[in-house]
């Protein structure tokens, strides 16, 4: 998945007083767009890279290894550097996925700033804290944290199927079904709504698997293995999902890439790594 970099590691500490030096990794973005430039694939400006004779506003966001990575509060134009879709930049290839991971957190990160460059309570300018990484509002004292959404990914499981969907709009390839945790509930009952509402189904022994942060949609993904209860004939909500499907395990067709905790759900429910027994274990 794409947070396993091993033996890479991303340090997320905040330190305010970290600026960049020779070989730190800026990252600018536009909106979805981040730096780079194409070189055996892509790569991130160097702090030397920049244009000298400019002034430069940069946050620190952390440290790959032993590499200080860099907010760049604005965008700017250098020579053979462009601006390209952080999706466009999904590749499981494992020297670039440390890389991609640091960018995607970098989006997260970017899209949070800018969010909330003024206060949401009383309308003034923000400041970032100097004690944490948060945003605090000099007139009101309010303050701010990285927003990070709570969603889930469901393997349903029927005898030796698994319901294996694809969205309506937008993800092209397979998936399992997906949600948001609403407010007053627990993501257990998050599981069982999600799948009543997109696939009409009843479920048991909801049993959790493993999370993943993904930051191309500022989320914290929570993967859950349950079983139908009941009735598995699928009512498709054709609003959210336009395939809706019990599938064999050898007849699943996994995501072109090994990022998502979505296509590891998958894939280990083909190898038979999942089977029922798992419910089981967890009671």
């Amino acid at each position: 998945m794409i947070q396993d970099i091993q033996p890479h590691v991303f340090n997320n500490s905040y330190d305010a007083n970290k600026t960049p030096k020779e070989g730190s990794l800026i990252f600018s973005f536009r909106k979805r767009s981040v730096l780079v430039k194409e070189d055996h694939g892509f790569s991130f400006p160097r702090f030397e890279d920049l244009p000298k004779n400019k002034e430069y506003e940069f946050i620190y966001m952390g440290s790959l290894d032993e590499t200080d990575c860099f907010l760049l509060k604005h965008h700017i134009y250098m020579k053979e550097y462009y601006y390209e879709d952080i999706w466009n930049l999904r590749d499981d290839d494992e020297d670039w996925k440390p890389y991609l991971l640091t960018a995607v957190t970098a989006f997260h990160l970017s899209t949070w700033y800018h969010a909330n460059k003024y206060c949401g309570s009383c309308g003034s300018e923000t400041q970032l804290a100097k004690d944490e990484r948060a945003i605090v509002c000099p007139a009101c004292e309010r303050r701010i944290y990285p927003k990070i959404n709570p969603a889930v990914i469901v393997g349903v499981i029927h005898d030796d199927e698994i319901l294996i969907t694809k969205y309506a709009q937008g993800f092209r390839h397979n998936a399992l079904i997906a949600g948001f945790t609403e407010i007053g509930e627990t993501v257990e009952q998050t599981v069982a709504r999600e799948v009543m509402e997109e696939v009409g189904l009843k479920v048991k022994n909801i049993t959790y698997y493993k999370s993943q942060p993904w930051g191309f949609a500022d989320d914290i993904l929570m993967g859950f293995y349950c079983e139908v209860d009941g009735d598995p004939t699928i009512t498709l909500d054709r609003s959210e999902l336009k395939k809706g499907v019990w599938t064999k395990r050898e007849d699943i067709v996994l995501q072109p890439d090994h990022l998502s905790l979505t296509n590891e759900m998958m894939m280990l429910f083909k190898e038979g790594k999942i089977t029922k027994a798992i419910f089981n274990e967890h009671k």
